[in-house]
């Protein structure tokens, strides 16, 4: 595996938001400061709302559970440079109660990006990303012991530099099917996604993406996550396959649950140029009802 001592620099954006990955080891770790105003503590008692646990409703992307995750995203590895990307994904999921029967489910991954030049020539970029918006519509009692949903996915040309988006408009289906037996939640998640406007100088897009994920809940509200982000664009019949191994763990902050998280990632499959190996970090803001 090739890597320059270079490539272990955190590029400009993300030197700002490396408390992220701090906090975060701090929050996985359990520790809390008797001098902080804002004790930071693993309180499972803290925890529970009206019956039910948070680390599995976390655990099931439908849940009816209001949350915003901070995900960041370093990977390595990247290019003729050897260079480094950092990725921060804000993604806000907003549950919506339709009727007795029927709850609509909105999720939405808005990508801040800041990436070094790849190779000679080609400029670095920072700036937005294009935004997905998904929407699942799921039953509210499982289907045969299956938690599912399903619905529309968009993605919106919201990049700020031409480098970090399609430049195009696309609309698909989306899907997730889920069970969750004790300590055990496994499924996957899946979504296609076509161009049908935008810049006809660009690429059509035409992708699709799978994610089947396993996660084990300990009693200690520590989560221990294998997930595979496969991505499979078809114009080009190109795999990338990040394989992501995460441990989150549930918190307080005074009254506010939360729960943060940190991990690798090895791509096992990535186009010509792309990454070898990464880093995740992030927390999740919770409001339950």
């Amino acid at each position: 595996m090739k890597m320059r001592l270079s490539s272990l620099f955190i590029p400009r954006v993300s030197r700002s938001l490396c408390a992220i990955l701090l906090f975060s080891s701090v929050a996985l770790m359990g520790l809390r400061s008797e001098d902080q105003s804002v004790p930071i503590e693993v309180d499972t008692a803290a925890l529970a709302t009206d019956g039910d646990d948070l680390a599995q409703q976390l655990a099931n992307p439908v849940s009816s559970l209001v949350s915003v995750p901070f995900q960041a995203n370093w990977d390595f590895g990247i290019g003729l440079n050897d260079s480094a990307r950092f990725l921060l994904n804000i993604q806000p999921v907003i549950p919506v109660s339709i009727n007795d029967d029927w709850n609509l489910i909105s999720r939405t991954i808005l990508p801040v990006i800041d990436a070094e030049s790849p190779a000679p020539g080609t400029p670095a970029a920072s700036g937005l990303g294009d935004t997905v918006q998904s929407f699942f519509f799921s039953p509210v009692d499982p289907v045969s012991g299956w938690i599912v949903g399903a619905g529309p996915v968009l993605s919106l040309p919201t990049a700020t530099n031409s480098i970090l988006g399609s430049e195009k408009w696309g609309a698909g289906p989306t899907a997730v099917a889920l069970r969750q037996e004790g300590a055990w939640t496994y499924g996957a998640l899946v979504n296609h996604l076509w161009s049908f406007a935008g810049d006809d100088a660009r690429n059509e897009v035409n992708g699709t993406f799978i994610q089947p994920f396993i996660s084990y809940i300990t009693p200690a509200k520590t989560t221990y996550t294998l997930n595979l982000e496969n991505s499979y664009n078809w114009d080009q019949s190109q795999w990338t396959i990040p394989i992501n191994v995460i441990v989150s763990q549930l918190f307080t902050m005074g009254s506010q649950p939360a729960q943060a998280f940190v991990g690798g990632r090895y791509y096992a499959e990535a186009p010509q140029g792309g990454p070898e190996w990464g880093i995740r970090a992030g927390i999740v803001l919770l409001f339950p009802k």
